[in-house]
């Protein structure tokens, strides 16, 4: 694996577990981990900028759907400063997948996230 693939995994690792911190704390610090200071966020549903309305679009997303977790589907793609990855929202009781999305993230110098592009791929009804 070369450094620069750890590079992108590294990033998306982070990535997860700022989507995946349940406890504000946690998601605070986990969201100052993944992404650059200015960095920013945008989806069908969200385009905001730092790190506290990136958190705070984390914990609509757990409010949303309590008791799920974000998990990697597939491998993580990358080159020059720009990765791209899939995931799927999963149940922590029974294993469901109902939402399911691409996301392609722009890094930052330090290997943290400048910009994150999602697209949502899968919905539940009415969501």
């Amino acid at each position: 694996m070369s450094a620069n693939t750890d590079r992108y995994e590294n990033a998306v690792s982070r990535y997860f577990e700022a989507w995946n911190a349940r406890e504000p704390k946690a998601r605070t610090k986990a969201v100052a981990a993944a992404w650059a200071v200015g960095g920013g966020y945008t989806d069908p549903l969200a385009d905001v900028v730092g790190h506290e309305q990136i958190a705070g679009v984390i914990a609509a997303a757990h409010e949303q759907f309590p008791g799920f977790a974000f998990r990697l589907t597939g491998a993580v793609e990358g080159h020059h400063d720009t990765a791209r990855f899939s995931w799927e929202l999963v149940s922590d009781v029974d294993g469901s997948a109902p939402v399911a999305g691409s996301d392609v993230v722009t890094l930052a110098g330090d290997g943290r996230i400048r910009a994150v592009l999602g697209f949502l791929d899968r919905l539940p009804a009415g969501a």
